[in-house]
């Protein structure tokens, strides 16, 4: 089942496409106010695609339901994440890279970008995938289950580069789980940005500013 999307074509002819998933509990319209701050008048037409998680009871919030893109089954973070749903997840976002190259946009020029729980998603997808993608961005988020990434890496997997930045005040994900993410990442051969402000389970401008330059560099490059 395809996922619902809020989308947003920042010219005609769409050069590029980013597909940005939302946080726990948000739907796809929380990071579409972002779209007008961080683009550049020089950048080509890009199709932002911010897509709406299903429903589900979340068990750590009691069962109460809400937009997810997985369970979170625990506090720990080794354990927290469940493996079927971000399985899902990451199948539903594989459909929506693939409704996107059909719609003429290659897949090197595809970026993946998530917040906390989507950005969990896009990590998970990225070291599963062996066919090109143009880059990544995690924004205040870890890798579920970081200790067994390698084993779960596709033989000849991708390595694009990463943009990864957090909160040293966050008190949903620690920074430091975000920093263990970072340096697995890198081991595996990632070419990764790694960005750090003073600010909780949020964005702020200097990251916004920080991402603009980093996409710039991989608009210029293509």
């Amino acid at each position: 089942m395809m996922l619902d999307t809020v989308v947003n074509e920042t010219g005609a002819g769409p050069q590029w496409a980013v597909l940005w998933l939302h946080g726990l509990g948000a739907d796809g319209h929380d990071f579409a106010p972002i779209v007008p701050e961080l683009l550049r008048p020089h950048w080509p037409a890009i199709r932002f695609v911010f897509p709406h998680a299903p429903v589900q009871p979340i068990t750590i919030n009691n069962g109460v339901p809400m937009r997810a893109w997985y369970d979170i089954v625990s506090m720990d973070f080794r354990s927290r994440a469940d493996a079927a749903g971000v399985d899902a997840s990451v199948q539903a976002l594989d459909a929506l890279i693939a409704a996107e190259i059909a719609r003429g946009i290659p897949a090197e020029r595809i970026l993946l970008a998530g917040f906390s729980q989507g950005g969990a998603v896009i990590l998970s997808a990225v070291l599963r995938r062996t066919d090109p993608i143009g880059g990544v961005i995690a924004l205040s988020t870890y890798l579920p289950d970081p200790d067994n990434a390698a084993a779960r890496r596709a033989p000849d997997g991708i390595r694009p580069p990463i943009f990864m930045a957090h909160g040293v005040q966050d008190p949903v994900i620690p920074q430091a789980i975000a920093a263990h993410t970072a340096e697995t990442l890198k081991a595996l051969g990632f070419p990764l940005a790694w960005y750090s402000y003073p600010m909780a389970h949020q964005v702020c401008g200097e990251e916004l500013q920080a991402l603009g330059d980093w996409l710039d560099a991989r608009f210029q490059t293509a």
